[in-house]
Formats: C-alpha cells, sequence, structure tokens
C-alpha cells in the first residue's frame, strides 16, 4: 500500500475519537485521525507523526494521521489499511497459509448469509473467507489486540467459526501494522469474551494467523508471520 504527499508533525493532544491537533510546518492544524481505536500509549505530546495530506472537496480537515513514532519504531495506524495490504499480499500469493500461488480469485466486502467478511477467496481447497483485524498495540514486544472491548469482533469470530463449520475455509488474520513483535495474543484483560471467541474460533478450525508489516511514511506492506499464543 502506497501513500502519497506525506508530511512529518508533532503530535499535540487528541480532540475525539476522530480529531486531533498536530503542529505541520509550524502551525497549529486539526486533523482526521484514521483509527477509532484508544491507542493511549501512542497518541503521546510531542511525539513525532505522520500524516497524509488529502484534497478533496467538501471535507473539513487537510490532513489525516496515519503513523506515529514509538521510540525507533514506525507504527502505522491507518485502520482502512490492513485490509488493503491483506488483499495486495493475497493477491501476490504470499499468504502462504492459505495455498500461496494458488489463489484463484479474491473480492473484498463479501455477504455470507446475515455475514460480511473482509474478503472471500477461492482456494486450492476450494472457497474461503477471511476477517482482517489491524494491530497497533504492543507490550513488552507482544502484540495484542483489540486495544478497547469489540462486541463486533466477538460476532466476527463466530461467524467464521459457522463458515468453518459449513465447509469454508475461514480465517482471520491479524495484520500487525509494525515491526519489532515476537508474538502476538488476544489482549484478554481488555476483553475475555473476544479471547474466548477466538480461542472457540480456533478450536472449530478457523486458521488464526498473525503477520507484521514493513512500515515507511509512505507505504504499508505485509510481511512475516509472527507465532500465535492464544492462551
Amino acid at each position: 500500500m502506497i501513500y502519497s504527499k506525506i508530511v512529518p508533525g508533532k503530535f499535540i493532544h487528541r480532540v475525539n475519537r476522530f480529531v486531533a491537533q498536530v503542529w505541520v510546518a509550524g502551525q497549529e492544524e486539526t486533523v482526521h485521525v484514521k483509527n477509532t481505536g484508544r491507542c493511549t500509549e501512542l497518541l503521546l505530546p510531542g511525539v513525532e507523526v505522520w500524516l497524509e495530506w488529502v484534497e478533496k472537496v467538501g471535507r473539513k480537515t487537510r490532513f489525516s494521521l496515519i503513523g506515529v513514532k514509538k521510540g525507533q519504531v514506525l507504527v502505522n495506524i491507518d485502520s482502512q489499511a490492513p485490509n488493503t495490504v491483506a488483499y495486495e499480499a493475497i493477491a501476490d500469493g504470499k499468504l502462504l497459509e492459505l495455498g500461496g500461488s494458488r489463489i484463484q480469485s479474491i473480492r473484498r466486502e463479501v455477504t455470507y448469509g446475515k455475514s460480511r467478511f473482509d474478503l472471500s477467496f477461492q482456494g486450492r481447497r476450494g472457497p474461503g473467507f477471511v476477517e482482517v483485524k489491524g494491530v497497533t498495540l504492543e507490550q513488552d514486544g507482544v502484540a495484542l489486540f483489540p486495544d478497547a472491548p469489540t462486541v463486533r469482533g466477538v460476532k466476527h469470530m463466530r461467524e467464521l467459526a459457522q463458515a468453518q463449520a459449513a465447509g469454508y475455509e475461514a480465517v482471520v488474520l491479524f495484520v500487525i501494522q509494525m515491526k519489532g513483535v515476537s508474538c502476538f495474543r488476544p489482549h484478554r484483560d481488555m476483553d475475555p469474551d473476544f479471547a474466548e471467541s477466538v480461542i472457540q474460533a480456533a478450536a472449530a478450525g478457523v486458521k488464526v494467523l498473525a503477520y507484521d508489516s514493513q512500515v515507511t511514511p509512505t507505504t504499508l506492506v505485509l510481511d512475516r508471520p509472527v507465532p500465535v499464543h492464544l492462551m
């Protein structure tokens, strides 16, 4: 995934879930935050951030906040980006767990029954669905999801298990939007219901995958699998 017109800034404070104040080129700007999660460990006063300059008629802000420097690590916080990088990786045959180059087709936002999954694909073992979750929270080298309780996430896990039982290949892919993590875990302390739903989905045959990403101010690319620890 490639961004255009990226500029650096210094974070001031978050106004609400969607808006923040940032210093850009010597002046204070109101910017759109492309992540409604808490991001409290990332969006700290004075941290270096990266903004996408968006020229769009009717838009209230000129910039969208897409990246944050955490120590020496650049973290992409664009919540819309993981679906795109997952689509690109599957289309390029990089997810070997799905059959790699044997993927015959892939589509976005596909309805199945009363469910809507991020991606569907036709692979060597037949049709399947992928639900994508972006991960921006890291603690002591461990990537964690979610950073806030997610009833919607629990619903997705149950729907994937139902699809698996119906004969589809069902996958949840956690896209870790940074490098430098040792493993991934469901964040039980934040949302025990979600953590349990992932365990139950895995027991039903749903593939639970986690990949880290190569992140630059202008790009986000799915990179390598990391170990998944469910307990």
